[in-house]
C-alpha cells in the first residue's frame, strides 16, 4: 500500500470547487434512463451518451473525478482515445464502480446484502491498468418497519470493509457510500437514527480492517425525511441534521464526504449541499458524486440525437458548475435561471 499516493488522490477528488460525476449505471439503469428518451440501449449509444458527457466544455473545471462502469472505462472517444486516458488528460480522475449490485440477504425479507467481492482482487488489478486510480462500492439500507435490522447493517458494512482492503492493498482510493434509502415515508428524525447506526458500524468495521482513513471518501446519503412522508423537513433541517450526523459518527482523519443525490431533485441536491457548506469550518471538506442530479438535464438535452450533443453539453456544464459553487457554500437558487 502507497500511502502517500492514496492520501493524494483522495484529497484531489474532494478538492473545493469540484466533486465526482458519477457515470457508473448498470446496463439496466441505463435503459431505463434510454427509455425516458425513447432510446435504444445499444453499445454504441452508450457509449455516445458518454462521450457527449466527458467531452462537455467547461464541465471539466468543476469535476475532480468521473466513475465509469466495467463497459465504459473499456470504451473510447470517437476519435480513438479510451476514455480513462481522455478524462486524466483533461485533469479528471478516473474511478470504477467494482460491486455487483445489492441482492436479497438470504433469510431477512426486505434487505439486501451487495454481492461482488469474489474474484475482485484481481478486477481491481485490471482496472488499475486501464486507468483507474479510484473505486466505488455501494451498500444499502431501507427503512420500513421492523428494518433495518442489526445485522443487515453489520453484514453490509463488513462487505464494505473488505472491499476498501481490497483496493486500498492495489493503491486504489475506496469510495465507501453505504446509502439509507429516502424511499419509505420516515421522518428526518429516523433517517438520521439509522444513518448515525449505520455510519457507526461502517467505521467500526474500517477499523477492524485496517483502513487507511486518509486515502478513503465517504459516500454517504444526506439525512432527509423519506419520499412519502407527510411533513418533508426543509433544506435547512436537512443541511443541519446531515452535519450533526457526521460531526458524531465520521473520524476527522477522513479527508472528504461526496455526496450521493438519493432522488432528489438536480434543484434540490445543489442547495443541500451549498447549505451545508455554510455552516461554518468542518473537519473534512463537503462535496458531490452525483449522477442523476448531474445528468438528468443533460440526458433530456441531448436526447439521443447528434443534433442535441452541445444541447446535453451545455446542460451538464451548468450543473457542475452550480455544483462547484455548492461546496463553496455560494450557489443560489435564482442561478438556475441563468445560462451555463
Amino acid at each position: 500500500m502507497n500511502r502517500s499516493e492514496l492520501e493524494r488522490v483522495a484529497r484531489a477528488m474532494v478538492v473545493k470547487g469540484k466533486g465526482l460525476l458519477a457515470a457508473d449505471e448498470s446496463s439496466g439503469t441505463i435503459k431505463r434512463r434510454f427509455d425516458v428518451i425513447k432510446l435504444d440501449s445499444t453499445e454504441e449509444h452508450r457509449r455516445s451518451y458518454r462521450e457527449m458527457l466527458f467531452t462537455a466544455p467547461g464541465a471539466a473545471e468543476f469535476l475532480s473525478g468521473v466513475i465509469l462502469f466495467d463497459e465504459t472505462i473499456r470504451q473510447k472517444t470517437r476519435d480513438g482515445v479510451p476514455f480513462p486516458d481522455y478524462l486524466a488528460q483533461h485533469g479528471v480522475i478516473p474511478g470504477i464502480k467494482v460491486d455487483a449490485g445489492a441482492k436479497p440477504l438470504a433469510a431477512f425479507p426486505g434487505e439486501t446484502i451487495t454481492e461482488g467481492l469474489d474474484g475482485l482482487r484481481e478486477r481491481l488489478g485490471e482496472y488499475r491498468k486501464l486507468g483507474a486510480r479510484f473505486a466505488k462500492w455501494r451498500a444499502v439500507i431501507d427503512i420500513e418497519e421492523g428494518i433495518p435490522t442489526p445485522f443487515a447493517v453489520h453484514a453490509n458494512a463488513h462487505a464494505l470493509a473488505r472491499y476498501a482492503a481490497l483496493c486500498q492493498e492495489q493503491d486504489i482510493v475506496p469510495i465507501v457510500e453505504p446509502e439509507v434509502l429516502m424511499d419509505g415515508a420516515h421522518s428526518i428524525e429516523r433517517c438520521e437514527e439509522v444513518t448515525g447506526e449505520v455510519l457507526e458500524e461502517v467505521f467500526g468495521q474500517l477499523f477492524e480492517h485496517r483502513i487507511h482513513l486518509e486515502g478513503m471518501v465517504l459516500k454517504p446519503n444526506m439525512v432527509i425525511s423519506g419520499k412519502k412522508a407527510a411533513n418533508r423537513a426543509p433544506p435547512e433541517q436537512v443541511a443541519q441534521a446531515t452535519v450533526r450526523c457526521l460531526k458524531r459518527h465520521v473520524p476527522p482523519a477522513v479527508p472528504g464526504i461526496a455526496f450521493l443525490s438519493g432522488g432528489q431533485s438536480p434543484e434540490e441536491a445543489t442547495l443541500h449541499l451549498s447549505l451545508m457548506n455554510q455552516l461554518g469550518a468542518l473537519p473534512w471538506s463537503l462535496t458531490f458524486s452525483y449522477g442523476r442530479a448531474l445528468q438528468d438535464t443533460a440526458l433530456k438535452g441531448w436526447g439521443g440525437t447528434p443534433a442535441g450533443f452541445a444541447a446535453g453539453q451545455k446542460e451538464l456544464a451548468k450543473r457542475a458548475r452550480l455544483n462547484g459553487l455548492a461546496t463553496l457554500g455560494r450557489y443560489q437558487a435564482a442561478l438556475e435561471s441563468q445560462a451555463a
